[in-house]
């Protein structure tokens, strides 16, 4: 990536409460922001761990022998650890719109993605910019979720409303830029909607890596925040917390989460990860970290199920994860029900109950 995305970094940074905008910035303010263009300690560290992950596997490769791990092909050492992000970052996120009823939201950034994919190539296309669209895939996704939470805000719609509004305007856009240069664009545009696991690059899956830590770390630090604003934005703004700062900073890790799984989910199906696990933990779980342990558990499942199918049967990797997470829902639906039905006998009649 020929762009500091530092720089980048730190003008969001300025978006969020101070307290939190701090935090991120002494958290990513190092040359690892843009890993492969600025060198760093850190930067070497998140190499280290990329080659530890490849060690990882061949170890793993010699004592099981499964051809998806095989030594040969390391573009899927890189796309099982990009898989195993998303497999985390993607319900953690999810967990808190699917409570807040923002489920849609997901999509409505991903179809902006593809705006900001198509931003990106028409640049490199026709001005030669070389830039990597995965910046401007960013840039715009997160630009698209501020105007989502401006609109609600200006407007007193719904934001189903303005979801499709920005969901409308973004995929419009990206299909206008497409059409402009239609020769490079339709080719390389493919492996964005699609996705593709041969496409992970080392540098690709460094981003995800950052991507990664910016999501968690932001997330552990106002965890008691984003859930006071999540089950009662009332009492949260009458306790002093700066409630619509806490619901622009949720809508942009949804649009990182939605850029950093697109590599393999593709923007169409990116939008499913944020919900169906979440949807399949809510039917066995009690509480809300109970839901978000379930969420990630079911999540790495249809990854890895997903991923290995997908390999073996020389399939789309996005499409196949989310048929195996849809099937992982139907299984704890029904499961739920059981449990219900077995609570349910368990527990007295009232009727029944009498008295010596």
């Amino acid at each position: 990536m020929t762009v500091d995305i530092l720089a980048v970094l730190t003008v969001l940074a300025g978006m969020l409460p101070a307290d939190v905008a701090s935090s991120v910035v002494l958290a990513e303010a190092s040359p690892a922001a843009a890993p492969l263009a600025v060198g760093g300690a850190v930067s070497d560290a998140l190499l280290v761990v990329l080659e530890a992950w490849y060690w990882l596997l061949r170890q793993l490769y010699g004592v099981t022998g499964f051809d998806v791990i095989n030594p040969d092909y390391t573009f899927m050492y890189r796309a099982l650890l990009v898989g195993l992000c998303i497999g985390v970052i993607a319900p953690l996120i999810g967990t808190f719109l699917v409570h807040r009823q923002l489920a849609l939201i997901g999509d409505a950034l991903a179809h902006t993605a593809f705006a900001g994919v198509a931003v990106g190539l028409f640049l490199n296309g026709v001005f030669e910019f070389g830039i990597s669209p995965y910046l401007t895939a960013v840039v715009v996704a997160i630009i698209a979720a501020l105007l989502i939470e401006l609109i609600s805000e200006v407007t007193d719609a719904y934001n189903d409303v303005s979801m499709a509004i920005v969901l409308s305007t973004g995929f419009a856009l990206g299909t206008v830029l497409i059409s402009l240069n239609a020769g490079g664009l339709a080719v390389g545009i493919n492996q964005y909607l699609f996705g593709n696991l041969s496409t992970v690059s080392a540098e690709n899956a460094i981003i995800m890596l950052v991507l990664f830590g910016i999501i968690v770390g932001v997330v552990g630090l106002t965890r008691n925040q984003l859930l006071y604003v999540t089950f009662d934005e009332t009492a949260a703004e009458v306790a002093g917390l700066p409630v619509d700062w806490y619901n622009r900073l949720m809508v942009m890790l949804t649009a990182l989460v939605v850029v950093g799984a697109m590599q393999i989910m593709g923007v169409i199906l990116v939008a499913a990860m944020l919900v169906v696990p979440v949807a399949g933990a809510t039917q066995v779980s009690r509480s809300f970290s109970e839901s978000l342990l379930v969420a990630i558990v079911l999540a790495e499942l249809a990854v890895l199920l997903g991923i290995g199918l997908a390999y073996y049967g020389g399939a789309t990797a996005g499409g196949v994860i989310v048929l195996v997470a849809v099937g992982i829902y139907v299984c704890t639906v029904v499961v739920g029900k059981v449990q219900t039905a077995m609570e349910t006998e368990r527990t007295p009649d009232v009727d029944t109950i009498t008295s010596d």
